[in-house]
């Protein structure tokens, strides 16, 4: 039976196994070719840097190969479905990774392929991006449970992602968003009942400092999302509070690391002296989507 990543909540019975086959991957062999022969296609309705070149060299790594297609170049920008797109990838490829602007979009073509999904963003969550965060944090950390990690910006898709990864993994979470821009109530609802199981506390706010107090981890994303330009004046006014520098640091703990999934804005949601001082570990970050991808895909596609 085939299984999709579509939410992080996709991997709640086995998101520390992921884990640790992406520490051990990291750790062990740079080429695997357990997925020879295997095929990747990637669907990328927005663009990318981390999320297309890590699925690549990743698959590569793991012995298979992808094959690209933007919505300009396949017919799905011609108003070919999701369903049938789906059907016919199904019949070429082993496995599709999809960048998409909504997560119904996702969630079709899911429905609809006979091989696995991995959801590579869509506008509720980023879940490969998330396994990348725990990664890192791990290493950093040595540890995931009892910490406390605060979000502070918009509640998008990476919050939406971080509240569950969060919840999984016994970590304190606390996301500090203004009014009108907090995470998804629905996804904030299911995982409640498991932070509480796993030990740990789900806390939204609208006051930075509030979540930035005794943090291990300050996370931020950008302000403005991909597909949201036209609202760019209105909110880096808005968020102007939201903004991770030294001032707010100085609330966490003095061993916190900071994240961001990037790409990052300097001089708006984060100052240079943060992402750019001794703190930040974006890069080790940047660097786990690689190892955090290819564990996901031994996971899911057969072999």
């Amino acid at each position: 039976m085939k299984r999709d990543i579509i939410s992080v909540f996709d991997m709640k019975d086995d998101l520390t196994d992921i884990l640790d086959l992406a520490a051990r991957l990291k750790a062990g062999e740079k080429y695997t070719p357990v997925l020879q022969g295997k095929t990747l296609a990637l669907i990328f309705e927005k663009s990318s840097t981390r999320t297309r070149t890590s699925f690549e060299v990743g698959i590569y790594q793991l012995g298979g190969h992808s094959v690209h297609l933007n919505q300009h170049e396949s017919q799905m920008g011609r108003g070919e479905t999701i369903e049938d797109t789906a059907q016919v990838l199904s019949r070429f490829a082993d496995c599709i990774a999809y960048r998409a602007f909504s997560h119904e979009d996702v969630c079709t073509l899911a429905a609809n392929a006979s091989i696995p999904i991995i959801n590579a963003l869509d506008d509720l969550e980023h879940p490969c991006q998330i396994v990348a965060d725990l990664l890192t944090i791990k290493e950093h950390k040595q540890r995931l449970q009892g910490l406390k990690l605060a979000y502070i910006g918009d509640g998008n898709n990476v919050c939406n992602s971080l509240i569950i990864g969060c919840a999984l993994m016994g970590i304190n979470f606390a996301a500090a968003c203004p009014e009108g821009y907090l995470p998804d109530a629905e996804i904030i609802a299911q995982a409640q009942p498991l932070a509480e199981k796993n030990g740990s506390t789900l806390q939204i706010t609208t006051d930075p400092v509030v979540a930035a107090t005794a943090a291990d981890i300050i996370y931020t994303d950008a302000w403005v999302s991909m597909g949201q330009e036209e609202q760019a004046a209105e909110k880096e006014q808005l968020f102007a509070p939201y903004q991770i520098n030294a001032e707010l640091v100085a609330h966490a703990q003095k061993d916190y690391i900071f994240m961001h999934c990037l790409p990052a804005h300097r001089g708006l949601e984060v100052t240079p002296e943060i992402i750019d001082g001794p703190h930040s570990v974006v890069f080790d970050e940047a660097e786990n989507r690689l190892h955090a991808q290819k564990a996901i895909m031994l996971t899911i596609i057969d072999h």
